[in-house]
C-alpha cells in the first residue's frame, strides 16, 4: 500500500522537476536580435553580440526587467539583407515587440517596410539611414550629417580647405556622399571645395586609379569611406600610391580588429568622428563618465575593450531595457515606440538622449567628437571638443 502511494506522489514530483526549467525559461525575457554572425561583415555581428552578452550579465546581475533575467535570442543573418527580412519576417509574425538588429544598413532598410505601420520596435545597429520621424524604426548613433557637419567644422577652424572623397557605390556610401555634400553647402563652409569626387564598389581588389586621380588633385584632406574589408582596399591603393594626407573615414574601422589588420597601411594622420567614450579629459559630464565606466568593466567582465562597434550596440540595448524596467515586460510595440519617441534625458555611453531634437537616434552634434589614432599609444585620442571644435 505504501508503494502504491509513494509512485503518485514520486511521479508528481519528477514531474514537477521536469517542469521546473521550463518554466524558469518562461520567466527569462526575450529580446529577439539579428546579427550578421557569417559572411562578409561578420567581424561586426560577433563584436556587438559579445557586447549583447555584456549587457545581459550587467542586466541580470542589477535585477532584470523587473525581476525577470534577459536573454538576447540571436538570428544569424549571414551578412544578407534577404535572410535578414525573412528572419524578420518570422519573428513578426510572431508578434514580438520588438527586433533589435540587424549590423547593416541594406539589411535595416530591407526590414523597414515591414515595420512602419504597425512595428514592432526595430532598433537598427548600423547608422545609416532615414527613417521616418515617429515611426517604429530606431538608428543607433548619430546621424551622417550630424557626423559630417562635425568634420567639416573641425576641418575648417583647422584651416583646410581643399576635400577630396572616394566613397563606396553601396547604401551607406550613397549616405555619407550626400551628407558630405550637404555639410559643405552649409554657410559656414563656404570656403570649402571639393577638388576629387571618386568611387568604388566594395568587391573591387583595388582603388588605385581613382586613388591617383585624388593624389593629382592635392587636396588637404581624403574622406575615405567604407568599412572593414572595402576600407582596407582603399588604404593598401592610398598607401601604394604615396597618398599620405589627412584622412577621414568611417567610425565603424575604429576597432582593434581593424588596426590589426590595416595598420601598416594607414596615413600618419587618420580621423574619426567618434563617440563621448574617446573624449578623455574633454569630457565633463558625470552622468556620462559612470555610464562609460559601467560599459568598461561588464566588458572586461567578458574579456574585451570598449570600441565603435562594441558601442554600437550597447546604448541601443540598455535603452531598451531600462524602456521594459518603466513600461513593463508586457508592453506593446506602440507603447514602446511612444515612450523612445518622446525620451529626453537618458544618458548612456554616448552622452544624452534627446529624440525630440534628434528623431529616432537620440544623439547629435554635441555627442560626436574628432579622434585621431594614435600608433604609438595604439588608442584614439581626441583631437576637438564635443561638437568639432579644434583643441587649442
Amino acid at each position: 500500500m505504501f508503494l502504491r502511494r509513494l509512485i503518485p506522489t514520486v511521479v508528481a514530483a519528477a514531474s514537477l522537476a521536469a517542469l521546473a526549467p521550463a518554466a524558469r525559461a518562461a520567466d527569462t525575457y526575450e529580446i529577439n536580435t539579428i546579427l550578421p554572425l557569417s559572411g562578409s561583415i561578420a567581424f561586426v555581428g560577433s563584436t556587438q553580440l559579445q557586447a549583447l552578452k555584456a549587457v545581459e550579465a550587467y542586466v541580470n546581475r542589477t535585477g532584470g526587467i523587473r525581476g525577470r533575467p534577459i536573454s538576447f535570442v540571436v538570428a544569424d543573418d549571414q551578412s544578407d539583407p534577404k535572410t535578414a527580412l525573412l528572419l524578420a519576417q518570422r519573428l513578426i509574425a510572431k508578434n514580438v515587440p520588438v527586433i533589435l538588429g540587424p549590423s547593416s544598413p541594406q539589411s535595416c532598410a530591407a526590414i523597414a517596410p515591414l515595420i512602419a505601420q504597425d512595428g514592432p520596435v526595430h532598433y537598427c545597429l548600423a547608422n545609416s539611414g532615414h527613417p521616418p520621424t515617429g515611426g517604429y524604426e530606431f538608428l543607433t548613433l548619430f546621424s551622417y550629417e550630424s557626423l559630417f557637419a562635425v568634420t567639416l567644422r573641425y576641418v575648417r577652424e583647422r584651416g583646410l580647405r581643399q576635400i577630396a572623397y572616394i566613397v563606396s557605390t553601396d547604401a551607406g556610401g550613397q549616405d555619407a556622399e550626400r551628407a558630405l555634400l550637404a555639410a559643405a553647402e552649409l554657410r559656414e563652409n563656404k570656403g570649402i571645395q571639393i577638388v576629387a569626387r571618386q568611387y568604388f564598389a566594395p568587391g573591387d581588389i583595388s582603388a588605385a586609379a581613382q586613388m591617383a586621380r585624388i593624389k593629382a588633385a592635392n587636396p588637404d584632406v581624403l574622406v575615405a569611406w567604407s568599412t572593414g574589408t572595402p576600407a582596407g582596399t582603399l588604404f593598401r591603393s592610398a598607401h601604394d600610391a604615396g597618398l599620405d594626407v589627412p584622412t577621414i573615414t568611417s567610425p565603424g574601422n575604429l576597432n582593434a580588429a581593424f588596426f590589426r589588420q590595416y595598420g601598416s597601411l594607414l596615413p600618419t594622420n587618420l580621423y574619426f568622428a567618434a563617440v563621448p567614450y574617446y573624449a578623455g579629459d574633454v569630457l565633463n559630464n558625470r552622468a556620462t563618465k559612470t555610464a562609460i565606466a559601467t560599459l568598461t568593466d561588464s566588458l572586461a567582465a567578458v574579456g574585451a575593450k570598449p570600441d565603435m562597434i562594441e558601442i554600437s550596440a550597447w546604448d541601443p540595448a540598455l535603452l531598451l531595457v531600462d524602456a521594459l524596467r518603466k513600461l513593463g515586460p508586457d508592453t506593446s510595440a506602440a507603447k514602446l515606440r511612444a515612450y523612445l519617441v518622446n525620451l529626453n534625458g537618458w544618458v548612456g555611453v554616448n552622452g544624452p538622449f534627446d529624440f525630440r531634437a534628434s528623431p529616432q537616434r537620440g544623439l547629435g552634434v554635441n555627442n560626436i567628437v574628432m579622434v585621431r589614432w594614435d600608433t604609438q599609444r595604439n588608442a584614439g585620442v581626441a583631437v576637438s571638443k564635443l561638437g568639432g571644435a579644434p583643441l587649442r
